[in-house]
């Protein structure tokens, strides 16, 4: 299993495979913005313009490949206001149903957590679908639970569904 950080150029090459990572999560019931059937050719395009985030410096991808076959990734999204140059936000960690129960949300959110502090950012936050099976690896991994908003978002069956924001502290001593 190798997770490697995609500039823009490798994530249009990989938008395929990323798209087939995003239905196989979206199909299991994963909260991540998306109403389910999700098209995929609808994914791709989604992925392809994730790249001019990439080349612009506002967001990282990392995907987790086993042998050929991306199975796992995770995004930093960073602000772009003066005020807010500390933080970035933790989007879209998924692993496809068959990669799961072996490390890799673990081994991917780490991956980002590292990522941050190299990048001079101290403090990640996020939002996850409450009661959830991410809020167990946010926690365990260290992660703080702020509150939770009720009816924020639609899970993929159409279903409003409370959410549940985290927040880290990382690269301070």
């Amino acid at each position: 299993m190798t997770v490697t950080r995609l500039d823009a150029p490798r994530l249009r090459a990989r938008a395929a495979e990323l798209a087939d990572l995003l239905v196989d999560a979206v199909d299991d019931g994963a909260s991540l913005g998306f109403l389910a059937p999700l098209d995929r050719t609808a994914a791709e395009e989604w992925w392809k313009d994730r790249a001019q985030g990439v080349a612009a410096g506002q967001l990282a991808v990392w995907a987790a490949q086993d042998g050929h076959r991306v199975v796992g990734t995770v995004g930093l999204a960073f602000p772009d206001k003066p005020n807010s140059r500390h933080r970035a936000e933790l989007v879209k960690l998924m692993v496809h149903r068959d990669a799961r129960g072996k490390g890799l949300g673990r081994t991917l959110l780490t991956a980002a957590e590292e990522s941050a502090v190299a990048a001079g950012v101290t403090l990640l936050h996020l939002d996850t679908e409450t009661d959830s099976p991410a809020e167990h690896l946010y926690r365990t991994a260290g992660w703080t639970r702020a509150g939770v908003i009720p009816d924020y978002a639609a899970s993929p069956a159409g279903v409003l569904r409370p959410t549940t924001l985290y927040y880290k502290h990382v690269g301070v001593g």
